[in-house]
């Protein structure tokens, strides 16, 4: 079974807000989110989804 944190767990570990957090999950920019109820359950493994706002430019 997998190991899953919360979204305060997942704010502090990628130092954002709980709230963005939550956007993340409600928009599906994190792979495996699962939502029980009132409660984001983020898989441990997951990823800090990028920035949409950056563009990544090679130069």
């Amino acid at each position: 079974m997998f190991e899953y944190m919360t979204v305060q767990e997942a704010a502090k570990m990628w130092e954002l807000s709980e709230r963005r957090v939550q956007k993340l999950c409600s928009e599906k920019r994190i792979e495996g989110v699962v939502h029980l109820s009132r409660v984001w359950l983020i898989p441990q493994n997951a990823k800090k989804p990028t920035d949409a706002r950056r563009k990544n430019i090679s130069t």
